[in-house]
């Protein structure tokens, strides 16, 4: 039997939506053993002078929890 957690994460980019996921989920997999999934729950821009200055993606990580 499987076990999994989810967890909540934000990450930024000055780049584009996809840096920030690539950037949060791999900061996930750094910290984090046996990373499943991610559900992107979110994505929003910062705007500064009339133009996009940031992008930040709210996503749920999946993982499995060790057996005992």
């Amino acid at each position: 039997m499987s076990v999994a957690k989810v967890i909540e994460v934000s990450a930024t980019s000055k780049t584009s939506f996809e840096d920030a996921i690539n950037q949060g989920i791999a900061r996930a997999c750094d910290t984090i053993a046996n990373v499943r999934g991610a559900w992107i729950k979110e994505q929003k821009v910062s705007i500064e002078n009339g133009r996009i200055s940031g992008y930040r993606v709210n996503m749920q990580v999946t993982f499995v929890l060790d057996e005992k």
